[in-house]
């Protein structure tokens, strides 16, 4: 509190902030633009009361994080979830409901277990075993919250239990960060689905992220389809049929080889061999990364927000400028949306 009290113009004390904490004082105007610029956040994040606190919080993270990144990862979620329970609570839109609850189970034995809720999973919902195009979209029509953020460079997202104040039931989020590759992206996403079908392991030889990864990759890659691409018992595999079925299926160059030993594909020895060698690199640094505009990654985006904001716009529910500020673009940006572009 000292430390921030120093950094605030115009100044204010530690015990002021205190208050304001307890709620047994408020801040005036300047000070409130005082602490959003001392503290990186807007006004409207300041001024928000929905979301009491982050549970249950679950870093995609690398190992360098510091609790200072932590911290300002969680602030920026809590303003974006602020802004998504803002404009629902404007178009009166209620959750939906629970797309895992007939699916969900309390724990998993083995991986080919987690593996069988994966295709369970993709039965219930009609996917088949084709390659999943988008599994944001995905993931939003099914009710689950995706928000893309920028968050600290060390992060590559998370998720977490959102408890609301007022007595409203808690939710859930899934954030993705936007400097993350679409590999990547596409994987968390498939393993933040696995953490809402299990809730556990059953065997204590079975750790449970590893499950997890097992559950997303045969999310995203039947074994049955996979089969048809690289065809039986395969001794080897060449770098140029590696990019290929990455690209197609939308998942890391590892990943797809660690999946093609998994399902029996290709020699575990294979395997072994391509981490030692050709593909040494490949869990740090992907080899011909999918653009953002190319095949599925021109997919991957979260979109209900966005378009919750221009539906509650084109109802006269909002103003343009509140519009600019939930979207976070200029105001004439958002006009020239409302209008179309002006006549030469």
């Amino acid at each position: 509190m000292h430390a921030l009290a120093n950094r605030i113009e115009p100044s204010i004390s530690a015990q002021a902030i205190s208050k304001y904490e307890a709620g047994r004082m408020m801040p005036s105007s300047a000070v409130l633009v005082g602490l959003g610029r001392a503290l990186e956040v807007s006004l409207d994040f300041l001024m928000g009361g929905q979301v009491e606190t982050l549970a249950r919080i679950e870093f995609r993270k690398h190992s360098s994080t510091s609790a200072k990144d932590r911290a300002i990862a969680e602030s920026i979620v809590i303003e974006k979830v602020e802004d998504y329970l803002a404009i629902e609570d404007i178009l009166y839109i209620e959750p939906l409901k629970d797309p895992f609850e007939i699916i969900r189970c309390d724990r998993v034995a083995s991986f080919e277990e987690a593996e069988s809720k994966a295709l369970e999973l993709r039965r219930q919902w009609n996917l088949g075993i084709d390659p999943i195009p988008s599994m944001t979209a995905l993931l939003e029509d099914k009710g689950i919250r995706v928000i893309e953020a920028d968050l600290p460079n060390r992060f590559d997202g998370l998720a977490c239990e959102v408890k609301l104040s007022g007595g409203r039931p808690d939710t859930q989020i899934v954030v993705v960060s936007s400097r993350t590759n679409i590999e990547r992206k596409r994987f968390n996403e498939a393993h933040e689905l696995a953490h809402r079908v299990i809730r556990g392991s059953g065997n204590p030889e079975i750790k449970l992220e590893k499950a997890m990864h097992r559950f997303a990759a045969a999310f995203l890659v039947p074994a049955e389809h996979l089969r048809q691409e690289v065809g039986d018992n395969r001794q080897g595999i060449t770098y140029h049929e590696v990019i290929r079925l990455k690209k197609f299926y939308g998942i890391s160059a590892a990943a797809l080889l660690i999946r093609l030993r998994d399902v029996g594909l290709l020699p575990a020895s294979t395997v072994e061999y391509a981490f030692r060698s050709y593909a040494r690199s490949w869990r740090t640094q992907e080899p011909q990364e999918i653009a953002a505009d190319e095949g599925l990654g021109a997919f991957e985006k979260p979109v209900r927000y966005e378009r919750l904001v221009w539906r509650a716009l084109g109802e006269e529910l909002i103003s343009p400028v509140r519009a600019a500020q939930l979207l976070k673009l200029p105001l004439d940006t958002v006009e020239q949306g409302i209008r179309g572009p002006r006549a030469s």
